[in-house]
């Protein structure tokens, strides 16, 4: 009774995806629920036709130019690739599923909009077929009609794994080349270089990434050269650095960074060690020749929020000194505090009430 009670709501729900597939062929959705009703009616040999001919009439109608319907028709695709491959089996399963993946692959207008997934699962079952020259294959043609940054990021990844570095610099130099303002494209290529001991090669990574004219993280990448240098055990060439990053901005952060450098000091990968009290100590004037100048550079520009927060952080680097800190040296540059009283100017005009008065502050820098 029960049994009969779940076929007729199957035979119902069945009638009701085909009301709605024929009313609009491009509800995919429904075409979608239709073939998973199909699927858990029965074990997979038995309407392994079924499903198929449900998927070729949904995979028949192909959409519109309009990426969003194209989206759920690719997941069709996908959909029906991976049940070729994972359900259905046999012996031709290999060969449907590759004809599914290429159909879908040449059916999108790659020159309007692409689907990373698409080219992605179509690689990815290529490699558990161990068939890595048609993942190349893929990969490259993916890149060539429509370069994504997912797709980069991808097969850098199975080159990595595979230990093709000659092929991985070339992908990186493709990325670069179609993406260069990414920071953090050219901190990893870099950061691969530095991993395979190839320290001149990473340098030189670095020096073309910062002389890109635009760039979205330009800190990061200034950031990265910097820590890349110094864990080289390449102090001065990092005080370089950081010279020539302070020509093209002397934003706040900037010099923090470069007094707090100084201050710590010579670690790299072969010179852990705690320092001298010699060395701490010239450490020290390094930091403080540092803020000296950015308190000289903010005094020149009037930038007194800013020239505040600084001296507050240089109080703070002073007290972490111990015994070593001169904190009465960073007090006296602090800003002395003025309070005006006044009216404004709505004291002048006449008035049945007495106005309250205004207060203002002003910081004003001692001489």
């Amino acid at each position: 009774m029960v049994y009969d009670v779940e076929r007729q709501n199957r035979d119902l729900r069945r009638l009701q995806y085909e009301h709605e597939v024929g009313n609009n062929p491009l509800n995919y959705d429904s075409w979608t629920g239709y073939i998973r009703l199909e699927e858990d009616s029965a074990p997979a040999p038995a309407n392994k036709n079924r499903i198929r001919e449900l998927y070729a009439r949904a995979l028949a109608n192909v959409p519109p130019l309009c990426k969003l319907i194209w989206k759920r028709y690719v997941d069709l695709w996908i959909d029906y690739a991976r049940y070729e491959e994972f359900v259905a089996a046999g012996g031709d399963a290999v060969e449907r599923t590759r004809q599914a993946y290429r159909q879908c692959l040449e059916l999108i207008h790659h020159t309007k909009f692409s689907f990373v997934k698409a080219w992605l699962h179509a690689a990815q079952f290529e490699i558990r077929q161990l068939n890595l020259e048609g993942a190349h294959k893929i990969l490259g043609a993916s890149i060539g009609c429509a370069p994504k940054a997912a797709i980069f990021d991808k097969y850098i990844e199975m080159e990595l794994r595979l230990g093709n570095v000659d092929r991985c610099r070339k992908l990186y130099e493709n990325y670069l080349d179609w993406l260069p303002r990414n920071s953090n494209n050219w901190v990893k290529y870099a950061e691969l270089e530095k991993t395979l001991g190839e320290e001149e090669r990473a340098r030189g990574i670095f020096e073309l990434a910062i002389g890109q004219p635009q760039l979205d993280k330009p800190g990061l990448l200034w950031k990265a050269y910097i820590d890349f240098e110094r864990w080289e055990g390449e102090v001065e060439r990092a005080r370089q650095i950081y010279e020539r990053l302070l020509d093209r901005t002397q934003h706040l952060k900037v010099w923090l960074s470069y007094a707090k450098f100084e201050a710590q000091g010579h670690q790299s990968k072969d010179s852990l060690v705690a320092q001298g009290r010699e060395e701490q100590c010239v450490c020290i004037q390094r930091c403080r020749g540092v803020f000296e100048r950015a308190v000289k550079y903010l005094d020149k520009n009037k930038l007194k929020v800013e020239r505040l927060m600084l001296i507050k952080e240089w109080l703070i680097m002073e007290t972490s000194f111990g015994d070593m800190g001169d904190v009465s040296l960073v007090k006296a540059k602090f800003p002395m505090n003025s309070m005006r009283r006044g009216r404004g100017l709505a004291s002048t005009l006449p008035s049945p009430l007495p106005l309250p008065l205004r207060c203002s502050h002003q910081y004003l820098s001692r001489k």
